[in-house]
C-alpha cells in the first residue's frame, strides 16, 4: 500500500515541526488531497509553473518544497500561475520552510554540513521556538578571506557570490541560509570571523567591513539548495516504495556576468 500526501506530511512535521515556524510564514501541508496516495513525489526549491509542469510529465502526485507556493494571501488565481496549475494537474504540494531551517537536519545543519564545519553550535536562537536560528562551527583549516570565499564557492557551486574581506584569519564561521544577514552582529560577538548567508544590503556589507567580518553572500538560493538531496534521502529511507525526485527544473533564477 502506497503512502499518502497525508502521511509524508506526518513525517515531515515529525524532525520539522510546522508549528516551529516564525510567526511570519505561511508553511505546510498547501495544496491538493491529504488522502491521494503517492508513488512519485518532485523535490525543490520553489514550486515554479515550470516545476509543476516538470512535476506532471513525470507523474508526480506531490511536490514538496522550501519556499511556500502560498505565502500571501491569494487576490486571485490565474491560468498558467503556479497554484492555478497545481490544482489544474491535482497535484499536492507539501512546504517546510522556516520549520525546516530551524530543524535538526535541516538547512543551516546541510549548509554546515557542506561547508565541512566541525563542532557546531547555535549562534543565535529563534525566541519563539528555542530553536538555532544561525549556527557557528570550525572550517576544516584556517583560511585568508578570499581563500574562505573560493571555498564557498567552489563547495556550494555558486555561479558567483560578493564578499568582504574582514581582514582576518578565519578559524570560526557562522552561517544562517537565505537571508541571514541579519545576524553578523550575532556571529561577531560569538568570535566568528567569517559569516557565510544568502543575501547581504548594501549597508550590511558596510557595517561588516568596518567590523572587521568577512562577509560571504553566498545567493539565497545556492544556500539553501543543499537541503534539498539530504531531504530526498531521508524521505526515501521512509518510504521506500516512493520514487523522491530533484526536480530537474529547478533553478537560481539570477544570472552572472
Amino acid at each position: 500500500m502506497l503512502p499518502t500526501v497525508g502521511k509524508i506530511y506526518k513525517f515531515i512535521d515529525g524532525f520539522a515541526p510546522f508549528r516551529t515556524a516564525m510567526d511570519f510564514d505561511n508553511c505546510g501541508f498547501q495544496a491538493g488531497d491529504a488522502a491521494a496516495e503517492v508513488h512519485t513525489a518532485l523535490l525543490a526549491l520553489d514550486i515554479t509553473p515550470d516545476v509543476v509542469l516538470e512535476a506532471s510529465h513525470r507523474n508526480a502526485q506531490l511536490i514538496i518544497s522550501h519556499h511556500p507556493i502560498i505565502f500571501n494571501p491569494l487576490r486571485s488565481l490565474k491560468a498558467g500561475t503556479a497554484p492555478y496549475m497545481l490544482a489544474e494537474y491535482g497535484i499536492a504540494a507539501i512546504c517546510a520552510h522556516t520549520n525546516l531551517d530551524l530543524a535538526r537536519g535541516g538547512v543551516n545543519t546541510c549548509l554546515a554540513d557542506r561547508l565541512c564545519l566541525t563542532d557546531v553550535k547555535a549562534l543565535a536562537v529563534d525566541k519563539a521556538s528555542g530553536l538555532p536560528a544561525a549556527l557557528a562551527g570550525k572550517p576544516a583549516k584556517k583560511y585568508r578571506p578570499s581563500e574562505f570565499a573560493g571555498f564557498v564557492k567552489k563547495a556550494l557551486g555558486c555561479d558567483g557570490l560578493f564578499y568582504t574581506d574582514g581582514g582576518k584569519e578565519i578559524s570560526s564561521v557562522g552561517l544562517c541560509s537565505g537571508a541571514g544577514s541579519d545576524y553578523v552582529d550575532a556571529a561577531y560577538s560569538f568570535g566568528c570571523q567569517a559569516f557565510v548567508t544568502g543575501e547581504a544590503k548594501h549597508h550590511e556589507l558596510i557595517h561588516a567591513e568596518t567590523i572587521g567580518m568577512t562577509l560571504i553572500a553566498a545567493g539565497h538560493y545556492y544556500t539553501e539548495d543543499v537541503v534539498i538531496r539530504p531531504l530526498a534521502e531521508r524521505l526515501k529511507k521512509a518510504f521506500p516504495s516512493v520514487k523522491f525526485l530533484r526536480a530537474e527544473s529547478s533553478h537560481c533564477p539570477a544570472r552572472y556576468l
